[in-house]
């Protein structure tokens, strides 16, 4: 067993999270786009006002309040506002297609959602949507009926009192893809919460001259973690729309932050954009990058490009970052690093007995930044977590110095783009085609992606001919992004003992060229 070098400072969790960019300089800048600037006093007296108004509405302490918001300054308003509010704050993957969007709220029990404008399509044809007791709120929406978001922080706030803050009550609840297919929703709570803050400010060491560029979603764990990290310590916040170069340079080049966060598919089309060259990373002190795995080839190119490489890190849903490089010590290239402050590990084998340093293992994180579990899920939560000791189904090797070497994960999730893809989705979408016999699917490692979705299918004996652009089109308007981007037609589909797909097998064949789909 191994704990991290450090004890982690302690944010309160009893307190405002901005309360000391507020209390120290309120009329700096806070939070920056391209398009918004808003100060310390600013932001809070937006999130104050949008807080009594979701009181105002009815909500109570502990009802969650779902979130379908691209990267937006107003996302972390809502963010913040919810936390003044005792909301638990639900945020959805913007890439949501419908049956997901009525997943999620179905599990959680939303309220109330917050949406943009362009999405308003999808909130019509979900059903949950039409059944959330407090309706939605919408944002850069045409002014007609209903909410607007707009509305809501420019109008006196109600006179409402804001809650007393309980340390222990959930305040976000994360969804993530599991080996079921079916997302679960992760819940932490402001006291679990502040404890991954803590180690990620310890960790990179945030200080409130730091300016910080999450080139990634802010509705995933990683981009609001590290922001609200970020805005705790007092720092700067910057809201890129996408991840793309004509985004991100614009930034890099106007705000000079000292922090850049971005996934590696992402960092790796911005290290091949033309137009970026190596001073617009010369006010960058620290890049790090998670999510997937930072291959050898974004590491040469970025370092060639930024003259500093990459520190990687490691980190889930459930228990934020939970190793890096370190900041003060050797960026050890291929590592994800060591453990990150307040983190403790154990790297088993399958009957449970401690690896040997150098030799592969489950990897088993305890910490006090841990979820408290998956929503109305104690059957996953007693799986997951055991003694403290929170299963992470990825597997890890530590060398003598306690750098860790990811070596592949026990779960069969496809991540790319950040995304998390369970093969049985993928499986019984294209399962639903006509002409399909068996299906199976597996991820394909890619430079740009990280992975790729592979399909291998059989057809059904008299079948007509179907091609593989066909079958990828039929799976995209069923699962969007979540399509296969490749088709590999098969006479016979391969099994194991058990009667199932042999995805080991079909791995097998993926290391085999193939010339077509």
């Amino acid at each position: 067993m191994t704990s991290s070098r450090f004890a982690s400072p302690n944010f309160d969790p009893s307190v405002d999270m901005i309360d000391y960019g507020l209390r120290n300089h309120p009329n700096d800048l806070a939070l920056a786009s391209l398009q918004t600037r808003i100060t310390w006093s600013d932001l809070s007296e937006a999130a104050t006002r949008l807080a009594s108004h979701y009181l105002g509405l009815g909500l109570k302490p502990g009802d969650r309040v779902a979130s379908l918001m691209p990267n937006r300054p107003a996302l972390f308003v809502h963010y913040l506002a919810c936390q003044k509010a005792g909301l638990v704050v639900t945020p959805l993957n913007y890439r949501y297609m419908v049956p997901e969007i009525d997943h999620a709220l179905e599990v959680s029990g939303a309220s109330l959602l917050f949406h943009h404008a362009e999405r308003q399509d999808d909130v019509a044809a979900s059903t949950w949507c039409q059944q959330l007791p407090y309706g939605v709120v919408r944002y850069d929406a045409a002014r007609g009926s209903g909410l607007h978001y707009e509305d809501l922080i420019s109008s006196e706030a109600s006179n409402f009192q804001l809650p007393t803050i309980d340390p222990d009550a959930p305040i976000f609840l994360y969804f993530t893809s599991g080996s079921t297919g079916k997302p679960k929703g992760v819940t932490h709570t402001r006291r679990t919460f502040c404890e991954m803050m803590s180690a990620v400010v310890q960790a990179m060491e945030i200080k409130d001259a730091d300016t910080l560029l999450p080139g990634t979603s802010l509705s995933h764990i990683g981009g609001s973690m590290f922001g609200l990290s970020t805005l705790a310590a007092g720092g700067r916040l910057l809201i890129p729309r996408g991840s793309e170069g004509a985004e991100i340079l614009p930034l890099l080049r106007e705000f000079r932050p000292t922090l850049l966060w971005m996934l590696p598919a992402s960092l790796i089309a911005l290290v091949r954009d033309h137009h970026a060259t190596q001073s617009d990373f010369s006010s960058i002190r620290l890049c790090w990058s998670g999510g997937d795995k930072v291959s050898a080839e974004l590491e040469r190119e970025f370092t060639a490009l930024a003259g500093f490489p990459i520190h990687e890190s490691y980190g889930m849903t459930e228990l934020g970052m939970a190793t890096i490089s370190p900041i003060d010590g050797e960026n050890r290239i291929g590592s994800v690093g060591q453990l990150c402050p307040g983190y403790e590990m154990s790297l088993r084998d399958d009957s449970g007995d401690e690896v040997a340093v150098g030799q592969p293992g489950r990897l088993w994180i305890r910490t006090l930044g841990a979820t408290v579990g998956y929503w109305q899920n104690p059957a996953a939560t007693a799986e997951t977590i055991v003694d403290g000791w929170l299963d992470t189904g990825d597997v890890m090797k530590v060398d003598a110095d306690g750098y860790l070497w990811f070596c592949g994960r026990k779960k069969q999730i496809i991540v790319h783009d950040s995304s998390n893809i369970c093969p049985q989705e993928v499986e019984e979408a294209l399962a639903e085609h006509h002409a399909i016999a068996e299906v199976g699917v597996i991820g394909i490692h890619d430079l740009v992606h990280g992975e790729n979705v592979r399909a291998y299918v059989t057809l059904k004996e008299g079948a007509p001919p179907v091609k593989g652009g066909e079958l990828i089109e039929f799976a995209r308007q069923r699962i969007g992004y979540k399509a296969p981007e490749e088709i590999v037609f098969l006479d016979q589909m391969p099994w194991n003992a058990t009667g199932k797909v042999d995805r080991e097998a079909l791995r097998r064949m993926a290391e085999v060229p193939i010339h077509g789909t």
